[in-house]
């Protein structure tokens, strides 16, 4: 047994070795410079997948101005580009609004990102700036260095003097059109419209749903596309979870109670096992096997 030890140990290693050279998937689809020219088509999870034939939004717009424009993140659904041109309509017509700042929406053939984001990977999500646009010709250069503004106070649980109804008005458009699936923001702004919006007309807030790291934008994700084989829908979707609900009640409390301002400090826990793969350690086999031809595609 003594000699067979070493042996064992170094296909072992090998083994390893070979594992941790196997390269990133983010680093793979990051560096894809265009989409592939197949049809269109979302592969796999919203952040588990990748994308075919992704359109391109165009980088400025009568009612739109693509942001960060470095990052190469502008390419999504066909029908992601529809829903957002149509929102950036809808924004021009609020005070104090000429359009919408758009920021990331996928890779040119999705995937995980470079920087490891969890999802925006079938061309489905796209980031919208709380920043309402004074004006729309702003420079590349510009892009890269305006912000956006924060909505929400230090604390986590209130919105501040940057809030206004015309974003409440804005969340309740995108969260009523039928293409989407559900919105996250931050808990502050889902308390504020739960507040705001009157009996009888709230249906459209169980579509807004609260979460970390989402107080200077907002985070549109689509429905699964009519068709679309191999996407993967978020379950439970918004319809068999709403049952008539606006998501106003102890879910939300948690967030204010619990999530944000923790009673307990929780206690650690100690690893079982490897750690969970996500984006940022996804190889190619962790992702749907139609992203490998999507990948090495025209």
């Amino acid at each position: 047994m003594s000699r067979l030890l070493p042996l064992v140990l170094g296909i072992s290693l090998a083994s390893g070795q070979m594992a941790q050279a196997e390269p990133l998937a983010r680093q793979l689809f990051g560096a894809k410079s265009t989409p592939t020219t197949q049809a269109p088509a979302a592969v796999g999870f919203y952040s588990k997948g990748c994308a075919a034939g992704l359109a391109t939004m165009p980088e400025s717009g009568p009612t739109w101005q693509m942001m960060r424009l470095s990052r190469n993140r502008y390419y999504g659904q066909p029908e992601t580009l529809a829903f957002l041109q149509d929102l950036s309509r809808y924004a021009a017509t609020l005070p104090g609004w000429s359009g919408l700042y758009i920021g990331d929406i996928a890779q040119p053939r999705g995937g995980p990102m470079t920087g490891g984001h969890a999802s925006h990977q079938t061309g489905l999500d796209a980031d919208i700036w709380m920043l309402p646009p004074k004006r729309l010709t702003l420079s590349r250069a510009e892009r890269e260095k305006i912000s956006s503004i924060s909505i929400r106070t230090a604390d986590q649980t209130r919105t501040n003097g940057n809030w206004t109804p015309a974003h409440m008005a804005l969340l309740k458009a995108a969260a009523s059109d039928p293409r989407v699936d559900r919105i996250f923001v931050a808990a502050a702004a889902k308390i504020a419209m739960c507040n705001a919006a009157p009996r009888g007309d709230r249906a459209w807030l169980q579509k807004i749903r609260p979460y970390w790291g989402h107080n200077t934008h907002f985070h549109v994700r689509l429905k699964c596309p009519p068709g679309a084989k191999y996407c993967e829908a978020q379950t439970p979707t918004v319809t068999q979870l709403s049952k008539g609900g606006d998501g106003c009640d102890e879910t939300l409390n948690w967030w204010v109670t619990e999530a944000l301002h923790p009673t307990k400090p929780a206690a650690p826990q100690k690893p079982k096992g490897p750690a969970p793969r996500t984006a940022k350690t996804y190889t190619m086999a962790d992702l749907p096997a139609q992203c490998r031809t999507i990948l090495s595609a025209q």
